[in-house]
This record gives C-alpha cells, structure tokens and sequence, in this order.
C-alpha cells in the first residue's frame, strides 16, 4: 500500500490566551524551538538570484522597508552618530540622502547604493563587511536593535495580527518565509529558514532572540511564551498529547 505524502513544511504551534486583554497568541513552536541562527559571514549566501556568499550582503542587498514614521525616526537619530571610521558610505550618504522611496510601494526605504543597503559596508572596509548600524551600536555599548529598522532586527521571525468581527485578535509569531517577501522571495536562491546550514545555533531561537521576541510581544507575554515551550517539551518527550481545554476543565 503507498504510503500517504507527507506535508514539506510541518509544524507544530501553542496557542494561549492573552491574560490582560481580548487577544489569541499563536506560537510556532517548531522554529523557536529550533537551533536556528544568523550565519552572515559565515555561510550565508544573501537573497539574490544566484549564490552570492562572496558579496557577504545576507538580507541587505535591498532597501529595508519602514514600518511607520517612528522606525524612520529611530534610524535618522543612529545614522546622525556614526562616524566615517564605523560607516564606509557615510559621505555619500549626506550627498544623496539614506532615505529613499520604493518605486513600486511608494514606502520609505533606506538606500540601495552600489548594489546594496547604503548602511551595509562591504568587503575590503577597514571594519570589515556588515551593517554599520550594528557597528555603531556596539562601539557605544547599545542594542543593534535600538539603532537599526525594523525589519532589520525582526528577521527571521515575523508577527501577525488579525482582528475579527468582535474585535477579538490574533496575534501569530512565526518564522519569516519566502513568501513575506513578495513574489521576490521565490526568486531568491537561497533564504536561511530553509538551509540546514543555518540551524547550527547553541540556544534555541527563543532563548537566543530573547530582546527581539520580548520586542515584538510586549515584555509581559514572552515568559508566558517561554513556559508554553518548556511545557511543550516535556510533554513531547512523554508522547502525550495535551487533552483539548474542554477535557481538562471536566477533570478540575
């Protein structure tokens, strides 16, 4: 007898009820569980069309989109503390301005020059390649993510909200796919979340994203996220499934 195909992309998820307001958290278990991690520099071979490992550009090669005028707001305050030693393309900068429109969106965006970011230093850079925000921040004793767009520090994970009729939302912390990216993301040749060569990390994408996931979430909500995981674990590890809600309530 054939054996039934089996799903490319499974994952297991937790929901959990938001204890202060009329809110549904959905958590992919799967990816925060995972030993996912970055391996710019190390591997990662960008979001081009063809392999790109020696350009070392990772997620940069375009301009990152801005959440709101906030995110711009945040960025126009860190570019205005770099310095020509930390960013390679600081005087072009002044001259051209960072801050771009994208043609299609009509969404602010920081610069492409020169094939990528204006803030990503390239190769052969006195401090080497990489984003000249994060150097910044890290020379003034800072988050990377206080200084960077958004999109920048969220990548690889990714939050959605739904509000349905009642008003009630549903809030879903996932691994960012291909297909966030538009229909670019499927012309990339490579995306981390796909690659075995990326999930090498010593933490677990929770433990080693903690700042980010507390970020997207609200501080209050990532220890309940935590103990969710922890929970998940130990009753994956007894092959026990978690009885539906309905059925715990009538053994209380």
């Amino acid at each position: 007898m054939p054996k039934t195909p089996q799903p490319s992309d499974l994952h297991e998820w937790i929901s959990f009820e938001d204890p202060t307001e009329d809110r549904t958290w959905v958590i992919d278990a799967t990816f925060l569980l995972s030993s996912w991690t970055c391996i710019y520099g190390r591997g990662c071979q960008g979001v081009l069309t063809a392999d790109a490992t020696a350009l070392q550009q990772g997620c940069c090669s375009y301009g990152a989109h801005f959440l709101d005028k906030d995110d711009v707001e945040t960025v126009r305050k860190s570019s205005a503390r770099l310095t020509a030693d930390q960013w390679q393309f600081r005087k072009e900068a002044k001259k051209l301005g960072w801050l771009d429109k994208d043609p299609d969106s009509g969404d602010d965006v920081t610069r492409v020059h020169e094939g990528a970011c204006i803030f990503l230093n390239r190769p052969g850079f006195g401090r080497g390649a990489g984003c000249a925000l994060h150097v910044g921040a890290l020379d003034a004793g800072e988050r990377p993510m206080d200084w960077k767009p958004d999109v920048c520090w969220q990548l690889p994970i990714r939050l959605e909200e739904h509000t349905d009729s009642h008003g009630h939302v549903t809030s879903t912390v996932r691994e960012w796919k291909r297909r966030d990216w538009g229909d670019a993301g499927e012309e990339f040749h490579w995306w981390c979340t796909n690659d075995q060569s990326a999930f090498v990390g010593s933490k677990r994408v929770f433990e080693e994203m903690k700042d980010e996931i507390s970020e997207l979430v609200e501080p209050h909500i990532y220890p309940l996220i935590v103990d969710q995981l922890k929970a998940f674990v130990k009753r994956r590890a007894k092959a026990v499934a978690l009885p539906h809600p309905a059925v715990r309530r009538k053994k209380d």
